[in-house]
């Protein structure tokens, strides 16, 4: 039997939370935490309505996990996020040592590859997984805003 619970059947979840930060007028991320296929947190981008640059959707999603699993440490978790996470991002997962991080689009300009950040060294990473539908949210997103 195939298992339902792929890669893409996760990030489609993660680009609902990138759609709620479109939706409150916020740059479109959206994150979550899954353990052992269960989703155990959420995360969307919250910079402008709580005025806090940390307020990225990865760093609300490694909260919410952190708490929900009582200790700081992401092991044997995956990351969900639509858009490569930053340097600052990318140092809060590397200190989680979460196990896996699954991203959509790739940040050409702001992104940890591109910061030249370091990941956990037994961190996985998979980029890519539907790029174009989270780079598209992205792009309808900043051309609202040069209206």
């Amino acid at each position: 039997m195939m298992d339902p619970f792929t890669d893409e059947y996760f990030m489609k979840k993660a680009l609902q939370e990138a759609a709620m930060a479109f939706d409150k007028g916020e740059i479109p991320v959206g994150a979550l935490v899954v353990a052992h296929n269960t989703i155990i947190a959420r995360g969307h981008n919250l910079t402008e309505m709580l005025n806090d640059v940390t307020a990225h959707a990865e760093m609300q999603a490694i909260t919410a996990a952190a708490n929900y699993l009582g200790g700081k440490y992401l092991k044997d978790c995956t990351l969900y996020v639509t858009l490569e996470p930053c340097q600052m991002c990318a140092g809060a997962l590397y200190w989680s040592q979460i196990s896996k991080i699954v991203f959509g689009a790739s940040d050409l300009q702001r992104g940890f590859k591109k910061m030249g950040s370091q990941l956990h060294p037994k961190t996985t990473v998979v980029g890519g997984v539907l790029a174009e539908e989270a780079a598209d949210l992205m792009q309808r997103f900043f051309a609202a805003r040069r209206k």
